[in-house]
C-alpha cells in the first residue's frame, strides 16, 4: 500500500504526460475505481486543472487552469529545465527583466533538486562559460542530451580523462548559439582543441586523474571562437578585406573569423560557416570592400547574389 501522497505525486506525473484512460490509471496506480476518482478529486482541489472526456477515445488529462499549480519534474527534465535557466541567465535574451526573474526560478530550483541532481546542475554550472550573442544569421542547432554534458562536467570537476574517439584531457564547456564545445588536450596529438560536443560519440568516463596544465588562452571562449572560426566549420574561407585589420576586428564578432594583418591598407579574414549563404551574409555585413580568395564555389555564389541583386533594382 502506498501512502495518498505519495499516489498523488504519482497519479500526477502521469496525468502530466498525456490523457489516460481511467482504467490505465487504476491499474497503473493499483487501486479502484473509486479511489481513482477520489485521487482526483482531491488534485483539482490543490489546483489542478484534470479534465475528463467520456467516449471512447476519452479519459483524464491535464489542462490549463487560471493559477500556476506545482510541476513534477523528472531527473532528465530537471536537470535540462536548470542548464537552460543557467544559459538563459548567463546569455542576451533581450528580455529586460529577464535575469531577477530567473535568478528567483533558480534559488527555488536550487532548494528542491535533490542532492545527486544538485551535484550534477553544480558542476555544470562551475565548468561552463556562454559565448557572445550574435546577431545576423545562425547556423543550426546542435542538441546535446543533458546526460552528456553531466558526464563531461563531472569528468572536468574531478580533473579525470574521458574516452571519444580518443584519450582527452577535459578542461571546459562552452556554450554558444544554441552549440555546445569542449575545451580539452588530446594525449594522442598533444594539442589543444575545442571539440564540438555534439560530434562527440561513446563518450566513456576515464579512471586516472590529471594535474591541470597552462591554457592555451586565459580566455577559453576566444580560444573557441577561434578554433571554430579557423577549423571549425564544414565551409571555410580567405577573403582580402580592404581596411585596415584594426578597423574589421572592431567590425565583426571574434566567431566570425581571425583577421591578420597585410599592410597599413588591407587585412586577410579568415571566416568559416556550415553553409556558403551563411558566409556570403556575413561578407555583406562588413560594409567594406573585400575580394574572395577561395573558396571558388563561394565566387561563384557571390556573383549569383550580384547579377540577382542588381537585377532587382534595375529600372
Amino acid at each position: 500500500m502506498t501512502s495518498t501522497t505519495t499516489r498523488l505525486l504519482r497519479l500526477l506525473s502521469l496525468l502530466q504526460d498525456g490523457t489516460h484512460t481511467g482504467r490505465d490509471l487504476a491499474e497503473r496506480l493499483a487501486v479502484t475505481d473509486r479511489t481513482l476518482r477520489q485521487d482526483i478529486a482531491r488534485l483539482r482541489e490543490l489546483g489542478y486543472p484534470v479534465h475528463a472526456a467520456r467516449g471512447p477515445v476519452g479519459g483524464y488529462r491535464l489542462g490549463q487552469g487560471a493559477t500556476m499549480p506545482p510541476l513534477l519534474l523528472d531527473d532528465d527534465e530537471a536537470v535540462a529545465v536548470a542548464v537552460a535557466m543557467n544559459i538563459a541567465a548567463d546569455g542576451s535574451t533581450g528580455i529586460a527583466d529577464i535575469h531577477t526573474n530567473l535568478e528567483r526560478a533558480q534559488s527555488k530550483m536550487d532548494r528542491i533538486l535533490p542532492k545527486r541532481l544538485q551535484r550534477k546542475v553544480t558542476a555544470l554550472r562551475a565548468v561552463t562559460d556562454i559565448g557572445p550573442a550574435v546577431t545576423g544569421s545562425r547556423e543550426p542547432d546542435a542538441p546535446v542530451p543533458a546526460e552528456t554534458l553531466a558526464t563531461l562536467a563531472t569528468a572536468i570537476r574531478a580533473a579525470t580523462t574521458i574516452h571519444a574517439g580518443g584519450d582527452l584531457e577535459p578542461y571546459r564547456l562552452i556554450s554558444w548559439q544554441r552549440r555546445w564545445y569542449l575545451v580539452a588536450y588530446s594525449l594522442e596529438s598533444h594539442t589543444w582543441q575545442a571539440l564540438p560536443v555534439a560530434a562527440l560519440t561513446e563518450i566513456t568516463p576515464g579512471d586516472r586523474h590529471f594535474a591541470p596544465r597552462t591554457l592555451p588562452d586565459a580566455d577559453l571562449v576566444a580560444f573557441v571562437l577561434r578554433e571554430i572560426a579557423s577549423t571549425g566549420w564544414q565551409v571555410h574561407a580567405r577573403v582580402t578585406v580592404l581596411a585596415p585589420a584594426e578597423t574589421v576586428i572592431a567590425r565583426i564578432n571574434p566567431t566570425v573569423g581571425v583577421v591578420e594583418p597585410l599592410d597599413d591598407t588591407s587585412c586577410l579574414l579568415l571566416t568559416g560557416a556550415d553553409r556558403l549563404e551563411t558566409i556570403a551574409i556575413y561578407l555583406s555585413m562588413l560594409m567594406m570592400d573585400f575580394r574572395v580568395d577561395s573558396p571558388p564555389e563561394l565566387v561563384t555564389h557571390i556573383q549569383t547574389l550580384a547579377h540577382r541583386y542588381a537585377a532587382a533594382t534595375s529600372q
